[in-house]
């Protein structure tokens, strides 16, 4: 079974519960399996040698989630070809597509964890009681080791846009 910690964050003040690990700067990157598209799947290993911004939201259909992803989307345009910018979510690659398109989202790569929430497992952040995958931030440089991470302790609030582009220059 795996672990659960509660009470280190809420939705809309109500406490909710996060299955995995807590990820710490220093640790290993876990891997992770994710859909890229509807029959492809991706690992950490498909952005072997590149500084990892990943970026998790519960949902694209939402405001913060939308504003996040638009936010990196615009900072990814210059941080350079030695960064991917990834969005991870639980929503279908499907939906996943429609809103990139109908967003101009174009340097962002969206991931989706609806598959297996191998992502949300690995990395501490799927929300128990929704299934959805908790808004949180994670830096990973080229080796693979975490060098930011941010757990956000209410789902609706917005990360520490300017800590984490700030923590991917000082890797490229």
């Amino acid at each position: 079974m795996a672990q659960e910690r509660t009470g280190v964050a809420t939705f809309k003040s109500n406490p909710i519960t996060l299955v995995g690990p807590e990820i710490k700067v220093g640790d290993k990157a876990p891997n992770f399996t994710v859909n890229k598209d509807l029959m492809t799947q991706v690992t950490l290993a498909d952005y072997a040698g590149k500084v990892k911004l990943i970026s998790v939201v519960p949902s694209l259909d939402t405001g913060v989630c939308d504003a996040q992803t638009r936010r990196f989307n615009e900072e990814a345009a210059g941080l350079g070809d030695n960064v991917a910018v990834l969005t991870v979510s639980v929503d279908l690659p499907f939906a996943q597509s429609r809103w990139c398109g109908a967003a101009g989202i174009d340097k962002v790569v969206t991931l989706s964890d609806y598959k297996s929430k191998s992502f949300g497992e690995a990395y501490g952040v799927l929300i128990k009681e929704l299934q959805l995958d908790m808004r949180s931030i994670f830096v990973i440089d080229a080796n693979d080791t975490v060098q930011y991470v941010e757990y956000l302790g209410e789902m609706t609030s917005h990360p520490n846009y300017e800590a984490a582009v700030e923590a991917v220059k000082k890797l490229v």
